[in-house]
């Protein structure tokens, strides 16, 4: 296996990574934003008022994800495992 063959499992792992963790991160970041606005606009200073929206969100955002991102791992995965010969043989 090349160096350039590691590189570019390496690029497709890292952009996967992206891909799949973009939307809870989104969920979490949109959350956070109204939740703080909402603490400016009704002066309430309270640190731990922004964890429980947060979690709950990113729950609800990977019980409806959670078999897109599965799929996407999986598909990954068995990408990797079908070419194995491939890359121990070169």
């Amino acid at each position: 296996m090349t160096v350039e063959g590691v590189a570019e499992i390496a690029g497709r792992a890292l952009m996967l990574i992206i891909k799949v963790s973009m939307p809870l991160l989104l969920v979490s970041l949109c959350i956070g934003l109204l939740v703080s606005i909402f603490q400016t606009v009704t002066s309430i200073q309270e640190q731990t008022l922004t964890f429980v929206p947060k979690i709950i969100g990113v729950f609800v955002a990977l019980i409806l994800l959670g078999p897109w991102m599965m799929n996407a791992m999986v598909e990954f995965m068995t990408q990797l495992w079908s070419n194995f010969s491939l890359y121990i043989s070169g």
